[in-house]
């Protein structure tokens, strides 16, 4: 269900706790599981519980708590703007408007071709850098103005 690729990565996050902790990594298998497949089936939580040990319902509680794991298909490139109080105020919901006109698709959408999804989000740690969008869960961009906006998607073409 994961390539020999994604199995040695969660075995390297396994190699970092005792053998009786191997939940501690499930955070990261779940990652490393969703950068390969771009979401979460039932199907794939349940192997990645069995392949480090731990049962389904640990793994389904992580990945259900958590906004940065996708329990449904996503775009190539997910966007998710900060609008929380101090980003909203500083930009973000302007930010968030000129996502959704410039794709064509509101919150929680994806676009026709599959490309982009957008997620509003909650705090991200960065007020100082607002407006600011995670891209793919990875990648945090700062100062997401119109222009900003415009450079970041034509990056992504």
């Amino acid at each position: 269900m994961l390539t020999p690729e994604s199995l040695a990565q969660i075995d390297r996050e396994l190699a970092k706790y005792p053998a009786d902790q191997r939940r501690s990594a499930t955070m990261s298998a779940l990652r490393i599981a969703q950068v390969e497949h771009r979401w979460l089936t039932n199907e794939l939580i349940e192997f990645v519980a069995g392949y480090i040990g731990i049962a389904p319902v640990a793994a389904y509680e992580v990945a259900t708590f958590y906004n940065m794991f996708d329990r449904k298909p996503v775009g190539r490139h997910k966007l998710t703007v900060c609008t929380n109080l101090p980003c909203a105020l500083s930009g973000g919901a302007d930010a968030g408007k000129y996502l959704q006109q410039k794709l064509g698709i509101g919150y929680g959408e994806t676009t026709a071709d599959g490309r982009f999804t957008l997620m509003e989000g909650e705090c991200m740690g960065a007020c100082g850098y607002a407006p600011v969008m995670l891209l793919n869960n990875h990648s945090m961009c700062s100062h997401m103005t119109p222009d900003a906006i415009d450079k970041k998607l034509a990056e992504l073409e």
